[in-house]
């Protein structure tokens, strides 16, 4: 046996003791530190010739973590990610290509372990030789071959059998530990092995997004788009070349992600100089929108405040002279977000004003509107059923001046087949290649329709044409339409053929216009197939993209026991104060609709307010009666404080008797018990829903901070994160609130420091929560889209849980427990709770249960009728290797995407 004892104050522990071991060996296994360094540290060792190479690394990831492959593989690429891409592309270009090089050689092995073995020191490792003789090592030996260069190390190194058996009975004990580095790892460093930078200019755009998103905040988090998302991406592009201008409707449903598909076709528009991008969506997503923008593709956007008339910037920054409503016509930055609720309320006579009139003498490159079954017709009985409201009039204008336009809409029909048309019509404004031009046949819906879904089918040759003809598809859509556009040499840019059916030839009249009677082509060919987008959540998650995770929905009143009497059927008791206030909350409303239109607002304005909390319902008369509304519901600021001003004595001692009931020590609101009881008493799989993690939404900041304050002072030492819009996110513990950014709060609850985290609506949609179990919906809105995007916070990859767990809270006779009590009958199938129901419940539905019952069996009926029309489409056509960007090596620098992004309108 030889014993050999290095230390670096003697001799070089890079040459004398790393190199010369290393020569001749046949295997080589070792433990090694941080994966990431010990990884880079390959690069320095001899072992490119050495057949057999093992090494294990520690990770930082706990078990937990670990144990799940999508979560695992997220949290290793999001840890390699930490460092300055742009700067260890120059400065360690060299290594990353011999590193790439090692591990595409297939005779390095490299697995991480989980910090439940974290080993720090005590390096160690053992060699192999032809001979069958061993070598191993141990010592205070930090990984790195410039450790042994320049760091002060001692290292001891044996030849004796039983030591390497000892140093490789840890090592295999570890090794049978740890997983393999995930592919997304060596894809990584084989791309910045190759990176370079380069501008848009060099690139044909469909090579645009990969080189924007490779370095963008979502791949460097370890997360990326999914499959449906970039083909939506590479759509729009091919949309953009083979029409000049894109047109869709995205109608995925909740919870697959439309927002970040938009988003990104709006980036990507922008970067090629299309022009200002304008995004339009409902108040309560305006903010949404920009921190999506922000978080996840990196890029400056800014928002409209119609109550200040200023832009704001990503951290709530004024970026326009206060108070300037003509400021709307030029946005500090490339993309803007403006509030629809802005349009629904500056129309007069048939003229658009103020900032609405004001945005209507601009073009645009990109326009997209959010929630866009909202721009319909105005329905109801009389002459006017049939006009387009506002925002369908708006539309209608804007189509015209912009060169791209997107609707994103989780419903696309709502109660009426013609809704879908309307939406249609939007896209064909300023574009006759979607519907055709004032003679096509398909601007007519009562014949289109029937001809989409295969219900009736063109008779003749003739009749074909005509459908065919105006617009005339491109040809890459069907070989019959190829056929007749080459024959009739028909211009690639024309979507219209002025060939009579008389003036057409035996060729086209009688072979390729009669494969056209075929019953199925024009069910396979028409302009809803072309411009609708839609995947199913169902369909998604039977064909493996997305993870079927169950929901489990309490209160289950086949079995109130469990909750220990803590239910009346699917409410909670109240108490007399609360029940003398909601009287004189809906008298108030009875009181306001006598008096004014506008009445039917302010009664879902107050009555939904009181139905989320004892201190939102108190917060809203008291400002009420200070003639304002919360910031939340600022679009109708200018009525609601017309309305306000002008109060009656009887509408203001309502609000006083509110407010004087809400303010007894009586006051109690049930929901606090109940929450705290289901976090600390109710168990589901063996832990209680604190042990699981939890995440309570309100549709009010006023709830949220009210329930978050509370539990943290119940909770002591417990930190409760509040997550909400700009500036008021932040921790609780004890009595101890600190303002905390977003991604904060994000980062803490993926590490579990954070267990219990109370969101508004307004903040949920970029929030990814898998690491939390249950949710608490501590207030209904009357939009099941909502219910499930918030659903959507858990319910996604990387869920430990097969079935997680979701209570809703309402108050007993109130109308939210009305309306809960016919959702509740939808929501029984654990894995598609929401595929039945509405995108939105309309407030005049909610007049009786009766009433919304036969509301929703009609919306459920009109939504089958239409939805073969376009489901069809995308079944199987999604690949998931297709569109890599993660791989893309030719990227943009974040710099010039941010610049380019920061330029005025």
């Amino acid at each position: 046996m030889t014993l050999k004892r290095f230390s670096s104050r003697t001799e070089r522990l890079d040459t004398d003791f790393l190199v010369e071991p290393l020569r001749g060996a046949s295997k080589y296994f070792r433990i090694a530190g941080y994966f990431r360094s010990s990884i880079f540290e390959l690069v320095g060792e001899e072992i490119s010739k050495i057949p057999e190479v093992k090494i294990i690394c520690n990770s930082e990831l706990d078990l937990a973590d670990f144990q799940m492959a999508t979560r695992r593989n997220t949290a290793l690429k999001e840890h390699w990610n930490e460092v300055d891409v742009e700067a260890e592309a120059i400065l360690k270009k060299e290594r990353y290509q011999i590193l790439d090089q090692l591990l595409q050689s297939g005779n390095v092995e490299i697995r991480v372990v989980p910090r439940e073995r974290l080993f720090l020191h005590g390096k160690a490792g053992s060699i192999h030789y032809p001979d069958g003789s061993r070598r191993s090592f141990i010592g205070s030996v930090n990984e790195s071959k410039s450790a042994f260069a320049h760091n002060y190390e001692l290292v001891w190194q044996d030849d004796d059998e039983e030591s390497a058996d000892w140093v490789e009975r840890e090592f295999w004990a570890l090794w049978n530990d740890g997983v393999p580095l995930p592919e997304a790892i060596l894809a990584e460093i084989n791309r910045v092995a190759n990176r370079r930078e380069v501008t848009v200019e060099v690139l044909k755009p469909s090579e645009v997004p990969a080189a924007a998103m490779a370095e963008a905040p979502i791949y460097r988090g370890g997360e990326q788009l999914q499959p449906w998302q970039r083909s939506f991406v590479t759509m729009f592009l091919e949309h953009r070349e083979t029409y000049g201008k894109a047109r869709f409707l995205l109608a995925d449903e909740v919870g697959v992600g439309k927002t970040l598909s938009m988003a990104t076709s709006a980036l990507v528009s922008a970067l090629l100089e299309d022009g200002p991008v304008l995004i339009l969506a409902p108040s309560t997503l305006t903010i949404q929108w920009q921190i999506e923008m922000m978080d996840k593709l990196g890029v400056p956007a800014a928002v409209w405040s119609s109550q200040k008339k200023v832009w704001l910037g990503a951290e709530g920054q004024i970026l326009s002279p206060r108070g300037d409503a003509s400021s709307i016509k030029k946005c500090p930055y490339k993309i803007a977000i403006i509030s629809t609720g802005l349009i629904m309320h500056q129309r007069e006579r048939s003229e658009f004003v103020k900032e609405a009139g004001m945005l209507l003498k601009n073009r645009f490159g990109t326009v997209i509107l959010d929630e866009a079954h909202k721009a319909r017709a105005r329905g109801g009985l009389g002459d006017k059923a049939a006009e387009p409201n506002n925002l369908l009039a708006f539309m209608h204008q804007i189509g015209k001046r912009t060169r791209h336009l997107i609707l994103g809409t989780a419903t696309p029909i709502q109660t009426d087949v013609r809704e879908l048309w309307d939406l249609l019509g939007i896209l064909n404004s300023g574009a006759e290649f979607v519907l055709g031009d004032s003679l096509s046949p398909w601007l007519d819906h009562e014949q289109a329709i029937p001809l989409v879904t295969g219900k009736s089918h063109v008779a003749s040759e003739r009749e074909a044409w005509q459908w065919l003809s105006n617009p005339l598809p491109p040809s890459n859509e069907h070989h019959i339409v190829q056929q007749i556009r080459d024959h009739l040499a028909v211009n690639p840019q024309s979507f219209f053929s002025a060939h009579r059916y008389e003036d057409l030839d035996y060729m086209i009249q009688n072979i390729w216009l009669s494969e056209c009677l075929d019953p199925s082509f024009f069910k396979e060919n028409n302009p809803v197939l072309r411009h609708t987008v839609l995947r199913k959540r169902k369909q998604l998650e039977d064909d493996g993209l997305l993870e079927k995770v169950g929901v489990n929905t309490h209160p289950v009143t086949r079995n109130l026991a469990q909750y220990q009497s803590r239910f009346v059927g699917l409410g909670i008791p109240t108490n007399t104060p609360f029940q003398v206030a909601y009287e004189k909350a809906e008298e108030f409303c009875k009181l306001l609709q006598s008096r004014t239109k506008a009445g039917g607002f302010m009664k879902s304005l107050m009555l939904q307010r009181i139905c989320s909390s004892f201190a939102s319902g108190l917060k809203t008369a008291q400002k009420m009666l200070k003639h304002s509304i919360s910031n939340e519901d600022e679009d109708h600021t200018e009525e609601v404080e017309h309305i306000l001003t002008e109060m009656t004595p009887a509408e203001v001692a309502c609000l006083k008797a509110i407010e004087t009931q809400l303010s007894r020590a009586e006051a109690v609101d049930s929901k606090l018990n109940t929450v705290k009881w289901f976090l600390t008493e109710f168990r589901t799989d063996g832990k209680t829903w604190l042990e699981h993690g939890c995440i309570i939404f309100s549709q009010y900041y006023d709830t949220a901070e009210w329930i978050a304050k509370e539990l943290a002072k119940s909770f002591k030492g417990e930190v409760v994160a509040v997550y909400a819009g700009v500036g008021k996110s932040g921790l609780f513990r004890g009595e101890q609130f600190n303002n905390v950014e977003r991604e904060v709060i994000k980062a803490a609850v993926r590490t579990r420091e954070i267990r219990l985290v109370v969101a508004t609506d307004a903040a949920c949609e970029g929030l990814n929560l898998q690491t939390l179990g249950t949710l608490i919906n501590i207030d209904l809105p009357w939009n099941p889209s909502r219910l499930e995007q918030r659903l959507g916070r858990i319910k996604r990859f990387g869920q430990a849980r097969k079935f997680v767990d979701m209570l809703n809270l309402v108050y007993s006779e109130t109308q939210d427990e009305k309306v809960y009590n016919v959702l509740s009958e939808r929501l029984r199938d654990t894995y598609d709770i929401f595929g039945s129901l509405p995108d939105t419940i309309d407030d005049d539905w909610i007049e009786n249960e009766e009433e919304l019952k036969e509301r929703m069996n009609e919306y459920m009926h009109e939504r089958k009728k239409a939805q073969d029309a376009f489901s069809v489409k995308y079944r199987g056509t999604l690949d998931p290797e297709a569109h890599l960007w993660e791989r893309c090596a030719s990227v943009l620098s974040r710099r010039d995407i941010v610049n380019k992004l920061s330029e005025p309108w």
